[in-house]
């Protein structure tokens, strides 16, 4: 069995972020997963990010996306499209000199292997590592909600906004997108610029306001954060809303302002303040939905932009840890070091927003969290091994 300190499931920005840092601070470590794999595979053609240049990977500020667009003689105040983002991901990894091992991670166990690893990872071809500490970076996939009566959809004709990432076979559908968000309104906007026949948005809410936002707000909580790790379970109950309602009224109530002449077409249609009662099939395929105010929409396909809840059980290859991991809510209970219950298993990004807060979900915390997570690994060590004293 092969032994490494530090061994990051994921190779998403919190993974390459921080596999970038532990391996210059001098924390061997190998990174299982596809490069940017969920980026590449399930957002759409033609997405937006809705950040600046300032979100960038690198914990040293070096290989940032600034330097990249600079290199590139891309404005930095341009909207920054899925595929260049990607691109920097690519050149941020290739800078650092990550090489991911592309085997899925098929388990995590405890017991002992190489070196006394606390932790050994099962591959997919039946390869075993051991690890004295293991990042879980399971990113967003898992976790994709789907309304309830979702069973009652006929199989191929519903997908989540994570699994639909072409909208051209769409052309001439009428597609009910159920969701009223940012990725909801931006995927009526690709769905018309490919032809569809009809969209009808339905959400239970008043409609989002278009309007351009700054996430400067976030720089507070994360250098706080950085500085004192425990920092938002100590803050107050009031200041925690505060903060997680700042958070909600820009990542939720304001959309992006670059959607609006997208969405003026008379193929979308919106419905706020419904929501879908049942759905019933017909012979051909097509399906009729029953809307709360009495309305009936006749649809070739269904789009969930529903979001994303978590729950640690729906990552597979932590199936065999779940009775030694202390859950809340469904996310992980983790210590001001990201560490789970079991020692030396630590998970980053969503599964972090409940101890963390909301800003830890985003890309702009993967440096943050690297830089936290890497000082405490390089505390804990000893006699070169990382090892996790949580």
């Amino acid at each position: 069995m092969t032994a490494v300190p530090l061994a990051i499931v994921g190779a998403g920005p919190f993974a390459l972020s921080l596999a970038a840092l532990a391996d210059h601070r001098g924390i061997s470590t190998r990174v299982f997963g596809e490069p940017m794999g969920f980026w590449r595979r399930n957002m759409p053609v033609g997405m937006f990010l809705r950040s600046g240049a300032d979100w960038h990977l690198d914990a040293e500020g070096v290989h940032t996306l600034s330097a990249y667009l600079a290199r590139r003689g891309i404005p930095e105040g341009a909207t920054v499209p899925l595929p260049l983002f990607i691109d920097y991901a690519e050149w941020f990894r290739s800078a650092a000199g990550i090489e991911p091992d592309p085997r899925m991670v098929t388990e995590v166990a405890e017991g002992p292997g190489g070196r006394g690893g606390r932790l050994s990872l099962r591959l997919e071809d039946g390869t075993r590592v051991a690890a004295d500490a293991v990042v879980a970076a399971p990113g967003l996939r898992p976790f994709a909600r789907l309304p309830s009566w979702a069973a009652a959809v006929p199989v191929g004709r519903a997908a989540h906004t994570c699994e639909l990432v072409d909208f051209a076979p769409l052309a001439g559908r009428r597609v009910l997108v159920v969701g009223g968000r940012q990725s909801a309104f931006e995927s009526a906007a690709l769905l018309a610029d490919h032809g569809a026949a009809r969209v009808h948005v339905v959400y239970r809410h008043d409609t989002p306001r278009f309007a351009a936002v700054s996430w400067s707000f976030f720089e507070e909580p994360l250098a706080r954060t950085e500085q004192r790790p425990d920092w938002w379970r100590r803050l107050p109950a009031a200041e925690r809303e505060e903060h997680a309602a700042r958070a909600w009224a820009a990542g939720r109530l304001t959309l992006e302002p670059w959607l609006v002449p997208r969405l003026s077409d008379p193929p979308v249609c919106t419905h706020p303040h419904t929501h879908v009662e049942r759905v019933s099939a017909r012979p051909d395929g097509s399906m009729v939905v029953a809307l709360s105010d009495g309305e009936t929409l006749e649809v070739d396909q269904i789009l969930y932009a529903t979001g994303y809840q978590a729950d640690l059980s729906r990552v597979d290859y932590l199936s065999g840890l779940l009775d030694r991991v202390r859950i809340r809510d469904g996310s992980p209970v983790l210590d001001p070091s990201f560490g789970t219950s079991v020692p030396g298993l630590y998970t980053v990004g969503f599964c972090a927003v409940q101890d963390f807060g909301p800003f830890f979900g985003f890309v702009r915390a993967a440096p943050v969290t690297a830089r936290i997570l890497v000082r405490h690994l390089l505390s804990t060590s000893g006699n070169g091994d990382v090892r996790s004293d949580t």
